[in-house]
């Protein structure tokens, strides 16, 4: 990869990447510090990695590292898990992507990242693999219970209009 092919990778990919870790982390500074280790692992690399997998090469170092760091936020700060209940959230309406969100954002860490990469991202499945270091078929498996604990945690489109 020359230099100028490392430039437009950031010019292309720093946006997605930065959405993807947000969505994960749902924090500014470390979704920042994330995306800014993945680019500076890219540079390091930059004569071993081909132009056509850097975006791939990203996505992969960007998603082990944020694994790494819930790993060790949840050692040191442990971690609290709320209860929702369907009434309060639609007394409390605030539109279907903020609930969606909120659904989301309870997923565990593996089937968000799955359900991201493939829904918002638009990824195959053996790039989701190759990307999380999961099989094929464990990368289904988890896309596929996190749209069945969306569709119950959202439930029919006419409870929420």
């Amino acid at each position: 990869m020359t230099v100028e092919e490392y430039n437009k990778t950031v010019d292309d990919h720093a946006d997605g990447l930065y959405r993807f870790i947000l969505k994960n982390t749902r924090d500014s500074e470390n979704a920042r510090d994330i995306v800014q280790d993945s680019f500076e692992k890219l540079w390091i690399r930059i004569s071993s990695v081909d132009a056509g997998k850097a975006k791939s090469y990203l996505f992969t170092t960007a998603y082990h590292t944020m694994i790494d760091m819930i790993r060790k936020n949840k050692r040191t700060h442990g971690f609290d898990i709320e209860e929702h209940d369907s009434e309060s959230r639609i007394e409390s309406y605030t539109g279907i992507s903020a609930i969606l969100e909120e659904a989301v954002n309870l997923l565990p860490v593996d089937q968000r990242s799955v359900i991201l990469l493939r829904d918002y991202e638009g990824y195959r499945y053996d790039e989701i693999a190759n990307i999380t270091g999961l099989s094929e078929s464990q990368v289904k498996v988890y896309i596929f219970r996190a749209r069945m604990f969306l569709k119950k945690y959202i439930g029919s489109i006419e409870t929420l209009i």
